[in-house]
């Protein structure tokens, strides 16, 4: 015998849920008009959808921050699905929101512990599954980073695919935001691997030695030579690679160390953290 499920049934079960109209519908037929029954089919199709994509890439998506009262601990994430539609879609960008808004509010440290953290009676990563059912696309936390320091300035690339936190020291009476922010756009666009040579890993330079090594010996350099050319690929290397040694990319004639001196000889950068997607 068929139930009769109406219309104002079916609308409040979306309104509760976001699903679609007519997964309410059916959610509610199966169930024979219990409410609750429904919401438990409509989140089995989420895990459902979620375990069929479990092996699909998430390139697209967003990239969110959040700083404490003080600026001096930032949080950010990147939340990722799997096209740009629904990296643009109001209930997807809710979310991530909503998920580093209680990131940063209960201090996380790890994605785990986020995924355990309660939004609106479900759990983060329930809520996120809720989502996967709604859409149909694979939707995760693809990364997370927390950056502590003095003052911390965060960055987002226009796009909201790229987020960059820089932690700056001894900002005294210095307009912070300000220099602070033309070091992450530099990080943003630039990209380097360290804040300075001494921070690169041992497996990198001894790899770029390698490298350098072998461009000079295929150019035909003498054998004498060809480790002190090694080494001034290095440095180069170095200087194109390491953020204080980088040219300021608003004026090629300072490196970042140039810049922050000119401003203070006590001013420096702490650490930074830069996160993309794609």
């Amino acid at each position: 015998m068929s139930i009769n499920i109406s219309a104002k049934q079916v609308n409040e079960l979306r309104q509760k849920t976001g699903s679609g109209m007519m997964d309410c519908k059916k959610a509610l037929v199966e169930s024979n008009g219990d409410f609750d029954k429904a919401i438990d089919i409509l989140r089995k199709k989420g895990q459902k959808v979620s375990a069929s994509r479990s092996d699909r890439k998430t390139s697209e998506g967003v990239v969110v921050y959040r700083l404490n009262d003080e600026n001096s601990k930032g949080f950010i994430l990147s939340f990722t699905c799997e096209t740009d539609f629904v990296a643009k879609n109001e209930d997807f960008l809710k979310l991530a929101n909503s998920i580093i808004d209680i990131s940063c509010k209960n201090d996380a440290n790890s994605i785990d512990q986020i995924l355990s953290f309660e939004l609106n009676g479900l759990s983060v990563e329930k809520s996120i599954i809720d989502l996967i059912g709604k859409i149909g696309e694979k939707i995760e936390i693809s990364d997370y980073k927390v950056l502590s320091g003095e003052k911390i300035i965060p960055y987002i690339h226009a796009g909201n695919k790229l987020g960059v936190l820089v932690s700056l020291k001894n900002v005294s009476d210095l307009d912070y935001v300000n220099i602070g922010r033309d070091v992450a756009m530099q990080i943003a666009s630039m990209n380097p691997i360290a804040l300075d040579s001494d921070q690169v890993d041992k497996s990198i330079i001894e790899k770029e030695i390698e490298i350098g090594k072998e461009q000079a010996i295929k150019e035909g350099k003498p054998e004498q030579i060809v480790e002190k050319i090694a080494q001034g690929k290095l440095q180069k290397f170095f200087k194109e690679n390491t953020l204080l040694n980088q040219q300021f990319v608003k004026d090629n004639s300072l490196t970042i160390k140039n810049h922050l001196s000119s401003f203070s000889s006590d001013l420096s950068i702490e650490s930074f953290i830069r996160l993309s997607i794609g």
